[in-house]
């Protein structure tokens, strides 16, 4: 998934992007209000973590509830982005404020990162409307785990094949355009280049040879995975 980590403790902030990029997701990190809306404007994510208590730019004092701003003005524009709102365990009030503003769900602090992960993962289930098992030929995607098995057996895969093949099956046969893939699989330090996507594909093609699944190109907008039959 491509996340968006909003949040101003320093320390918070680099445990959970070492932990949420460990476990192969693409990660932008905001720690102040000015910051934290260019990303959100410019970058479409699968789902956004946000501190609803951020300070200005060169301040070091966060203003309580000044995460709402950022969340009202994207919900303002259209953006339905998943947010998972961050807050203080006891502050019954932040989670009220961050829900009516469109909010999809909450975490009191301190949290286990362990939870952090599957509601994520139940966030961007329910923006996709997909199930935790999805199928195609013998290719098999358990979301909750983590896993690719092709015939029962661990699909070993980079991370960035592996998120290749997560976009294509979420749902499978959702034709993915090439900027759509790149965005997600790229950051504000390195972007990736046609090529190089190319490659992932190429590479994942042939990996799946076995697998009763392949993806498709259609020339000029994306790719999308679909079944294929085994020869008679």
């Amino acid at each position: 998934m491509r996340i968006l980590l909003i949040e101003d403790d320093a320390v918070l902030q680099a445990v959970m992007l070492r932990s949420l990029t460990d476990a192969g997701h693409r990660v932008d990190a905001a720690n102040h209000l000015e910051e934290a809306a260019h990303f959100w404007q410019v970058q479409p994510y699968d789902v956004v973590l946000l501190d609803l208590n951020l300070p200005l730019n060169g301040q070091t004092k966060a203003t309580q509830g000044s995460g709402l701003s950022l969340l009202r003005a994207a919900r303002s524009r259209g953006d339905r982005t998943p947010v998972l709102v961050l807050t203080a365990r006891n502050r019954t009030d932040e989670r009220i404020a961050g829900l009516d503003a469109g909010a999809d769900d909450y975490l009191g602090k301190p949290f286990d990162l362990a939870e952090i992960e599957a509601r994520l993962r139940a966030l961007a289930r329910r923006a996709l409307g997909t199930e935790d098992v999805v199928q195609v030929g013998r290719l098999l995607l358990q979301r909750k785990n983590r896993r690719i098995l092709v015939n029962d057996q661990d699909l070993a895969l980079p991370a960035r094949e592996f998120e290749v093949l997560w976009e294509l099956m979420s749902p499978p046969g959702r034709t993915v355009s090439k900027r759509e893939l790149s965005d997600k699989l790229s950051s504000f330090e390195e972007a990736l280049a046609d090529n190089a996507l190319e490659a992932f594909i190429s590479r994942l093609r042939k990996k799946l040879s076995e697998s009763g699944a392949t993806i498709r190109t259609l020339r000029g907008i994306g790719y999308f995975l679909e079944e294929t039959k085994d020869p008679a």
